[in-house]
């Protein structure tokens, strides 16, 4: 049954796309219309679309069709109007923006990005305008939620590359780097060389030590295991202006009579259908962002913890990333197995001298 709610939501995604982006959009368009009356507006590319009023109404036939879809059909933009007014201070962009959001009548604004789209939502709720944040990226960094949607999709890509180069490096004898993104956590990277029984891991979170990762490799040649995967976060530490990739397999080449390629999955991990976990995850967040509006309750944060989905303050997301902890227990269980983080030696295998 109908309950009337008359409010207008307008809704923008901002930052980079990943997969799920469309099936948040439909499932706050789908919940505002259907269950509460409300109207829903899209704005076009992120923060700048609110600048110069590009808008759209999103009657419930325009979703149709939009849950498996990758990208946004709002579409994105990295426009960051608080930053932008500091650095240039031509247009008061959070001003312009206040004053087309009660132009445009919102009773408030539905947010979905990155650790920047929320930052950016964060300093607008405290301008005063009513604001819900819905956590997205692949990196899977936004602190105060378990999970974004985008991830999943993600790292099963990421994982089916690692599966796909095992056969190659097996046939060549080669040691196979593969490249994913992260540039401050390393969950990609982590979950899909777990996923794909990669031989080293190196995240931004864990320092490295050359000689290790070079003695590891060694010591795996010396037990007839010819060929190794090593997973590179692209975030790792290295010298300014040198893939992370190429990095580290320059490292191998300079010290290891071993021959070593690269691959960089690059943007093909944002791209694409979204998996079903992400799918569903998109969902839940976007019907609760609706309740969120239903019951007035702003300047929230949609999240899930221990797969209840609830809300935080937006103000306690701001300016904080979510990494990878040292105490992560699949860190600890992966080198139970064997997996090097770089860092030490797996198991009992002393470092040559």
């Amino acid at each position: 049954m109908l309950k009337k709610i008359d409010k207008r939501i307008g809704i923008l995604t901002a930052g980079g796309d990943c997969p799920g982006i469309n099936a948040a959009i439909r499932g706050v368009a789908k919940s505002a219309i259907l269950e509460y009356g409300m109207s829903v507006t899209g704005i076009s590319n992120g923060y700048t679309g609110l600048i110069n009023k590009e808008y759209t109404e999103i009657e419930e036939n325009n979703i149709s069709g939009i849950l498996t879809l990758g990208g946004t059909i709002l579409g994105a933009s990295r426009e960051k109007p608080f930053k932008r007014r500091i650095l240039q201070n031509e247009i008061n962009e959070p001003k312009l923006i206040k004053e087309h959001y009660y132009q445009a009548k919102f009773d408030c604004l539905v947010c979905i990005g990155g650790n920047g789209t929320m930052r950016t939502a964060s300093l607008l709720a405290e301008e005063g305008l009513n604001i819900i944040g819905i956590p997205k990226t692949i990196d899977n960094d936004v602190w105060g939620t378990d999970v974004t949607f985008g991830f999943n999709s993600a790292v099963n890509i990421a994982t089916e590359a690692i599966d796909r180069l095992h056969t190659t490096a097996n046939s060549h004898k080669r040691i196979m780097i593969i490249e994913v993104m992260g540039h401050h956590a390393g969950w990609i990277a982590l979950y899909s060389g777990i996923a794909g029984g990669g031989d080293i891991i190196l995240i931004p979170e864990i320092s490295y030590s050359e000689k290790i990762i070079c003695n590891y490799l060694e010591h795996r040649a010396l037990n007839k295991k010819p060929y190794s995967i090593v997973v590179v976060a692209e975030g790792i530490t290295k010298p300014k202006k040198v893939k992370a990739g190429d990095y580290i397999a320059k490292v191998i080449s300079d010290n290891l009579d071993f021959e070593t390629r690269v691959t960089v999955l690059g943007y093909i991990q944002r791209g694409g259908t979204p998996s079903p976990t992400d799918r569903i995850l998109a969902t839940r967040y976007g019907t609760h962002a609706v309740e969120l509006i239903a019951n007035e309750k702003y300047g929230q944060m949609v999240c899930i913890i221990n797969n209840n989905i609830t809300s935080i303050p937006l103000s306690e997301v701001q300016d904080k990333t979510r990494i990878v902890p040292a105490n992560n227990s699949l860190i600890s269980k992966a080198r139970t197995i064997g997996t090097c983080f770089g860092d030490q030696m797996p198991g009992i295998i002393p470092v040559k001298k």
